[in-house]
């Protein structure tokens, strides 16, 4: 009779515990419909501190970009993607000076540099993902630095350095890299690395590692995920810095964790937002006209990012 009693007592434990094992589970996959664009706002903080010879020079910078993504066709279990940038708005504070630009403005602002981004908007890439959500190609690159180029000739040598295919892949895949694309329960992880190389300007390698925490506790139908990211900087190499009117010759920035939050939306499919925070300090040694020189950097970056099936009404 103990015996049968205690059976009964543990079915009811089970019953009990047995649903809310179930909720901590989640399919976190992307779900795009053909033809219909989802639209990625990326909004980056950027507070800088730069010491140079004894002086601070003092840079904030805030700045959102507007992207869609219309799914187009699936090839040989290839997705293709439209991707276009919908808007810019840029706000640059240097040294007491300030720049600002709002595609929504356009003729607002007139300097060099907001011809610049007025160039950007409306510019359209091909994206090819592969069957693992990895970014395999893009396409539209060379049009874009052309495009550029034409605004300022000076910067075309530049432009190809930076853009590389390889640069234009990896600057893509974090975005499709975030979710694991199956069922995960509350403590799983995954991860993803990326290596940007930059030409003149450097490489830059990203460690991330995902962390499912399972279902929002007021919302079941959002899903939050954990994120960290190692950040490993490798100055440029000896070719010369084609394009700009220095070279960076030696760094000291140690491998620096970034944090942060992603909430993932069943009923959409989408990372409906998400947020990361670094905090960067080093040194970088430049050289100028054959003299060399230490440059000091503190730097604290918040990226956030939404993502919806609605166009925002502005940046």
């Amino acid at each position: 009779m103990r015996m049968a009693r205690f059976a009964v007592a543990l079915l009811a434990v089970v019953g009990l515990v047995t649903p809310a094992f179930a909720q901590d589970k989640a399919n976190l996959s992307w779900k795009f419909e053909k033809g219909k664009p989802v639209y990625q706002k990326i909004s980056t903080t950027t507070d800088q501190t730069i010491k140079v010879m004894g002086s601070d020079i003092k840079q904030t910078q805030e700045q959102a970009f507007l992207y869609s993504w219309t799914f187009k066709e699936e090839t040989g279990g290839d997705k293709i993607f439209t991707q276009k940038i919908e808007g810019v708005k840029m706000k640059i504070s240097i040294g007491g000076s300030q720049i600002e630009f709002d595609s929504a403005k356009p003729g607002a602002t007139n300097s060099p540099l907001a011809d610049f981004f007025k160039q950007l908007v409306g510019t359209e890439f091909k994206v090819t993902v592969g069957a693992d959500w990895k970014v395999k190609k893009i396409e539209g690159k060379d049009e874009f630095v052309k495009k550029l180029g034409q605004q300022n000739p000076t910067m075309t040598e530049l432009l190809k350095n930076i853009l590389s295919d390889d640069a234009m892949k990896e600057m893509a895949d974090p975005i499709f890299a975030a979710l694991p694309n199956k069922e995960v329960t509350k403590g799983d992880k995954w991860n993803r690395s990326t290596t940007l190389p930059m030409g003149p300007i450097g490489t830059y390698k990203n460690e991330y590692t995902y962390t499912y925490e399972g279902p929002d506790k007021d919302k079941k139908n959002l899903h939050n995920i954990a994120v960290k990211s190692v950040l490993e900087y490798t100055k440029p190499d000896d070719k010369g810095s084609t394009g700009l009117p220095f070279k960076i010759t030696g760094a000291e920035l140690p491998k620096t964790e970034a944090t942060g939050t992603m909430t993932y939306n069943a009923d959409k499919g989408l990372i409906e937002k998400s947020s990361m925070t670094m905090n960067l300090k080093g040194s970088l040694t430049i050289e100028i006209g054959g003299q060399s020189t230490k440059v000091e950097l503190e730097q604290k970056q918040t990226t956030n990012i939404e993502m919806s099936d609605t166009k925002p009404a502005s940046l």
